[in-house]
């Protein structure tokens, strides 16, 4: 009876076991469309045997550990392409943001969708042809007040539309720094739960080494919506292989440690461009990752095309007026101090009545309009001490293709990117990713095999029943 006692004990533990395999597949299953969820496996094991009075006796079937399924070389795969492709999102989405603020679409290639240099007829561009255009006008009949009300209104409409495209544009720099003010807090706060994350895998491991595998894919799960702020990189703690290190590295590679084992070693912070973190408020050499892409966006060709629009803002002033108060003594068309796209108006003491088409000459003089008008055909160049290069036109145009060609390669980038983070994820999910045929195929395989440790089960309570009912018969 000790052979049979023996074997039941053996089919209890093979039960168990099944059991144990049957609940890992159930959960695997139910996990089919979590994509923070790594596939799970229970290692089956005999432990071997000892010697007994009546020989060898197995110590039978059982579920030694619960596995995991992750590659860790694809987790770094996906942390690092994710930070990539969240950088140039957040690059697009201030570019686009910007191109509304313009006030002009911009093509594929990032040119101005238009002939001449204002894509949609109420840009920039479109008001500096008409306000020359007005000029010549002028200059083709000198005396008409017509002529000066329509000059009069065309300059205005110039000068509001510099000033709301500079207002526009300084306003989507504000809210890149909102952004990335905002990343940089859902960061922090995701360094936290890391660690806290942390101390709980700590915790429960110190019993069952490798056995925290939920708490685990959260952890994974936070790496790698961390790495969308900043471009972080972990590795396992050297004295406690169950806890990470989060870090990013400095200027010269060095790793500056965010995280260690159970706690955030320092805040994440955010001063103009730089980003610090750290025990000693390291600078960090932040490369991708929302935070980057918003900097780079407001720093980058945002910055760019409000420069360039003050460049042009203070030629068209000096060199108006150069031409329409050539005399330096009878007013000048523009507020002279105002030079910059923010600041640029008409004089004050400039009106529909008294614009001038000749400074001081005879009824029907055209020689100040006629100048100024010539200035939207007048090639400028920073060599000979200018603002600009090119005529108004060109230089507009240079600017807005500039820009344009910054839009064009983040949505490049962003569909380059997206494509990768893709291929990635589906080389995780290979190995990772929960597969529902093999699956399924694994719940009947374990079922079949709980089902054979049952007959078994009951074939040795059969036996027992006949050998110690015997001595009934």
């Amino acid at each position: 009876m000790a052979g049979l006692f023996g074997a039941l004990g053996d089919s209890v533990k093979a039960l168990t076991a099944h059991s144990r395999t049957i609940e890992t597949t159930g959960r695997n299953l139910a996990n089919v469309n979590n994509p923070n969820y790594a596939r799970q496996r229970v290692n089956l094991g005999d432990r071997g045997s000892v010697q007994t009075e009546i020989g060898a006796q197995s110590l039978g079937l059982e579920a030694l550990s619960l596995q995991q399924m992750r590659d860790v070389l694809l987790d770094r795969q996906v942390v690092r392409e994710t930070s990539l492709t969240s950088s140039y999102q957040a690059q697009q989405s201030g570019y686009q943001n910007a191109q509304a603020a313009l006030g002009q679409s911009l093509d594929r290639a990032g040119e101005a969708n238009a002939t001449g240099t204002s894509g949609s007829g109420s840009g920039i561009g479109d008001s500096l042809t008409t306000f020359f255009n007005s000029f010549e006008s002028l200059a083709s009949s000198p005396t008409d007040p017509g002529e000066r009300q329509s000059l009069f209104q065309d300059a205005g409409i110039l000068t509001d539309r510099i000033r709301a495209t500079d207002s526009r544009l300084a306003q989507a720099q504000a809210d890149l720094t909102s952004q990335a003010t905002s990343d940089l807090s859902d960061a922090n706060r995701m360094l936290t739960n890391i660690a806290n994350l942390n101390a709980e895998i700590g915790r429960f491991e110190i019993a069952v080494p490798g056995g925290a595998v939920d708490l685990r894919d959260q952890r994974q799960a936070q790496v790698e919506e961390l790495a969308k702020k900043i471009n972080v990189e972990t590795q396992l703690d050297p004295t406690n292989p169950s806890e990470i290190q989060v870090f990013v590295r400095d200027s010269s590679g060095t790793p500056v440690i965010l995280v260690d084992k159970a706690s955030v070693t320092g805040p994440l912070t955010l001063t103009g461009a730089v980003v610090k973190g750290g025990a000693s408020a390291t600078t960090l050499a932040a490369t991708s990752g929302s935070i980057v892409g918003s900097i780079t966006a407001r720093d980058g060709g945002i910055k760019t095309l409000r420069d360039n629009l003050d460049l042009l803002a203070k030629q068209l002033v000096t060199s108006v007026n150069s031409a329409y108060n050539p005399t330096n003594s009878t007013g000048d068309f523009f507020t002279p101090a105002n030079i910059t796209a923010a600041t640029i108006s008409v004089a004050s003491s400039v009106t529909a009545l008294n614009i001038k088409a000749s400074d001081g000459g005879a009824p029907g003089d055209n020689t100040v309009a006629r100048a100024v008008a010539n200035l939207a055909n007048t090639t400028f160049s920073t060599g000979a001490g200018n603002s600009i290069n090119g005529t108004f036109a060109q230089h507009y145009a240079a600017s807005v293709s500039s820009f344009g060609q910054s839009l064009a390669t983040a949505n490049s980038q962003v569909i380059d990117h997206t494509n990768i983070t893709n291929l990635v994820r589906d080389q995780r999910d290979s190995v990772s990713g929960v597969s529902l045929d093999e699956e399924m195929t694994n719940m009947m395989k374990f079922q079949r095999a709980f089902q054979a440790s049952s007959r078994v089960v009951q074939t040795i309570n059969e036996l027992l029943d006949n050998v110690v009912n015997l001595g009934k018969v």
